[in-house]
């Protein structure tokens, strides 16, 4: 894109730091350095330099980079001041840049240049953004792939195929007095399904594993005093929550981020739950049960010493949630007073909160771990997973006119599929299936 105006904005967070990097783009982005530096700046040679402002007072020494466009983030050209780090020195650089002719940067701009310049596409800026704000080392792991191109590959693969399909419909309808494969239609559906199916895991696999980019929450429920709070303290290894031998201590939720393995998470401690007593404890027998819909694990915890109607009540509530449980037996130094199989298949294990949780740890990375597999590709915005649940849909339809011969309108469904599954990285265009049809069939000589 040409003609573009010159943004400029601080690229590091506020505060004192070492370093502070001020970033320029834009059509004048050399101009205007060359202003501040009184020098000649060769592309990608970082160059030591005094930065003056417009009054021709010096304001800093530090190194200059320039990137020539198209070779830059944004496809324009880029100038960046490393200057000293604090809030002063990296303000009267972007202060200078505005008095020669920029304009402040808005939110997401230099990343959206990037994208109408066609350096990245917008899976790859919505990675991006996530990447900034990921709370796990696996969340970082992922969204590296995709800007490295992971999901776009995925994407185009997927578009090529319904491509194909798209073209082999067209040939059907305009050349049908062709000598074509009278298993054609068969094969369409056939590759349908395949198609389909791939797009349904992708996306199963992206709702089941939407914590770890931000953290998978985890709650911790069970009835008053049975040791979700000595629980919860001990794996923060501090105490956070009030611990009482008085049952209902816990009135609402208590919500704490934790390290466990290499997996951020955010741990739920929940009130009792029970027939509350009043109202205030309604309301935090409610959050529990609110904090269990909207939790990806649940640790339910069970005094080893009894298994009463209350423990019945919340051992039906986790069998009938689609949660992944794990069943926590504590007081175990007290010994068990009822069988265990009542927990039928539900992992669980049997810990003293007082003395030692590290049987609760191994199962929660174990349990953390499975939810890391790197061969599955992941949709990682409500955006993207609309784009392909459109897609399926589209799919889903095209099937019933493909049975009837209704071909128009089956290519017309399977072209919303295309356009659908192509808002994840780019437009659609209908010259992409006049390529492969007259690229892919003989036809017309």
């Amino acid at each position: 894109m040409k003609n573009m105006e010159t943004i400029a904005a601080i690229a590091t967070p506020n505060g004192v730091g070492a370093i502070s990097i001020v970033r320029l783009s834009g059509d004048n982005a050399l101009d205007i350095a060359k202003k501040l530096t009184k020098k000649n700046l060769q592309p990608r040679i970082a160059t030591l330099s005094k930065l003056y402002d417009n009054n021709n007072d010096l304001i800093d020494i530090g190194l200059v980079i320039y990137f020539k466009a198209p070779n830059s983030f944004t496809g324009e050209d880029i100038v960046e001041f490393q200057c000293h780090g604090g809030v002063v020195v990296s303000r009267l650089v972007l202060e200078t840049l505005f008095n020669y002719g920029a304009r402040p940067a808005m939110p997401g701009e230099f990343t959206k240049r990037a994208f109408l310049n066609g350096k990245i596409d917008a899976s790859q800026a919505e990675a991006i953004a996530k990447l900034i704000e990921t709370r796990s080392r696996e969340g970082a792991k992922l969204l590296s792939r995709q800007l490295d191109g992971d999901l776009a590959k995925f994407v185009n693969e997927v578009r090529e195929k319904l491509v194909e399909i798209m073209a082999y419909t067209e040939v059907f309808i305009d050349y049908a007095e062709e000598d074509l494969p009278e298993t054609l239609g068969y094969e369409i559906e056939q590759r349908l399904d395949t198609i389909k199916k791939l797009l349904n895991h992708t996306l199963e696999a992206s709702k089941r594993r939407e914590g770890m980019l931000s953290g998978y929450k985890v709650a911790i429920i069970g009835k008053p005093n049975v040791g979700k709070s000595s629980i919860l303290n001990a794996l923060l290894n501090k105490q956070r929550a009030i611990v009482s031998d008085i049952a209902g201590t816990t009135r609402d939720t208590i919500e704490e981020d934790i390290q466990i393995g290499s997996h951020l998470i955010r741990i739920i401690d929940t009130a009792g739950i029970r027939a509350a007593k009043d109202e205030i404890e309604k309301i935090g027998v409610q959050r529990s049960k609110e904090a269990i819909k909207e939790a990806d694990i649940v640790l339910a915890v069970f005094d080893a010493g009894e298994f009463d109607s209350e423990d019945e009540e919340i051992l039906n509530l986790i069998k009938n949630s689609n949660k992944d449980v794990i069943v926590i037996i504590n007081k175990i130094d007290k010994g068990i007073s009822f069988d265990t199989d009542i927990f039928g298949s539900l992992p669980s294990v049997k810990i003293s909160a007082k003395e030692d949780i590290s049987p609760l740890i191994a199962k929660l990375k174990e349990l953390l771990d499975n939810y890391s597999g790197e061969d599955e590709h992941i949709l990682i915005s409500a955006r993207q997973i609309s784009a392909v649940e459109k897609a399926v849909k589209s799919i889903e339809e095209s099937n019933e006119f493909l049975k009837t011969g209704e071909l128009e309108l089956f290519s017309y469904h399977i072209q919303d599929a295309i356009k659908a599954i192509s808002e994840i990285t780019k437009p659609f265009e209908y010259d992409e299936m006049l390529d492969k049809m007259f690229g892919s069939f003989c036809v017309g000589k």
